[in-house]
Order: C-alpha cells, then sequence, then structure tokens
C-alpha cells in the first residue's frame, strides 16, 4: 500500500525529487566519509570555504548541500562541499545565489578534483566517498575521471546541477546570499 502510494506521488509530481525519501527521512545524514575526505585535502594543502572564502580546519568543517538536502533528498558527492558549521547553519534550507557561489563552488570542487588524483591518501579517501555517494557511472564519467581541464569540470558540474538548482527554484527555494542573512 505504501509503495502504491509513493509510486502515484512520484508520477504526479516528476520534478520532486526523492519522495519515498522525504516520506521516510533518515534520522541521520551520513555525512563522515566526506568529512574525512575534505579533512586528507586541508592537511596537504588549505581550502577556502566558499560563502566567505576564508580557510577551513578540520575543527571547523561542516558539508553542506549545495542545493539543499529538503529538495534533493540524496548525498550525492556533486552537490556536497565544504564550509564551516556557523555558515551551514545560517543557509539552511536555502539555495546560495548561482551568481555569486557557483563559480567559487566549482573551483573548490576542481581543486578537490586535482588533488584526487594528484594525492594518493586523497583518491582512498575518494574512492570510500564514491561508494555511497556517487550513484550514476553517467556522473563519474563526466566529474571524476582523469584528465577533465577546469572548463571540462566546471560545465560538466553546472549541466549536473543548473536543472536541479532551477528545479528548486521553481518549487520555492528561497534564495540566499550570506552577506544579505
Amino acid at each position: 500500500m505504501r509503495y502504491n502510494l509513493i509510486m502515484y506521488l512520484q508520477r504526479r509530481n516528476p520534478n520532486v525529487p526523492g519522495i519515498a525519501e522525504k516520506l521516510d527521512v533518515p534520522r541521520k545524514r551520513q555525512m563522515n566519509l566526506v568529512i574525512q575526505y575534505w579533512k586528507k585535502i586541508i592537511e596537504i594543502k588549505p581550502v577556502d570555504e566558499i560563502y566567505l572564502n576564508q580557510p577551513l580546519t578540520s575543527q571547523n568543517i561542516s558539508i553542506d548541500h549545495f542545493v539543499p538536502w529538503s529538495y534533493v533528498a540524496h548525498n550525492e558527492f556533486w552537490n556536497l562541499h565544504p564550509t564551516t558549521k556557523r555558515i551551514n547553519s545560517k543557509k539552511g534550507n536555502n539555495l546560495p545565489d548561482w551568481d555569486i557561489y557557483f563559480p567559487a563552488l566549482c573551483r573548490t570542487e576542481y581543486f578537490s578534483y586535482n588533488m584526487m588524483w594528484e594525492y594518493e591518501v586523497v583518491h582512498e579517501a575518494f574512492e570510500k566517498c564514491r561508494n555511497v555517494h556517487i550513484n550514476s557511472d553517467e556522473v563519474y564519467m563526466k566529474l571524476y575521471k582523469p584528465g577533465l581541464n577546469k572548463e571540462e569540470f566546471c560545465t560538466n558540474l553546472e549541466n549536473i546541477m543548473l536543472p536541479v538548482y532551477k528545479s528548486a527554484q521553481n518549487a520555492g527555494f528561497k534564495g540566499w546570499d550570506l552577506k544579505s542573512s
């Protein structure tokens, strides 16, 4: 019965992802592997978070869903990035201003991509994340295969993220800019 209800709701609401996950919300989102991945990177080279462009530390790191989890209902790696706990709380379930923050997100994600291919310890942490947080071979090939230049990477990331972002906007998720909050 419940399965039929979920399938009915999903058919009637094709632009709303993850209806089943939203009806049966997990108690805690498992971000430990992603946090460990970013901590490995921070141990090697500094990483600035995208909203204030300030350095992250292993003590203040938090993982943010660029497009809010309450919309996407998943923990896909392409939508996750490091920020601080304070900023993550301020952002809440809002959409970061695309024009302001997507370029910074792309820089950070491409930096991560290069670190993953340059340092074995980061690559090992990535592979652990991949098993849990990358559920599409197509996305893997577009974003994480070796040899991508920055333009290719950012174009592919935008092609994956922007339709989801626009759909969240159309569903009523509010825009957000840290300087205005």
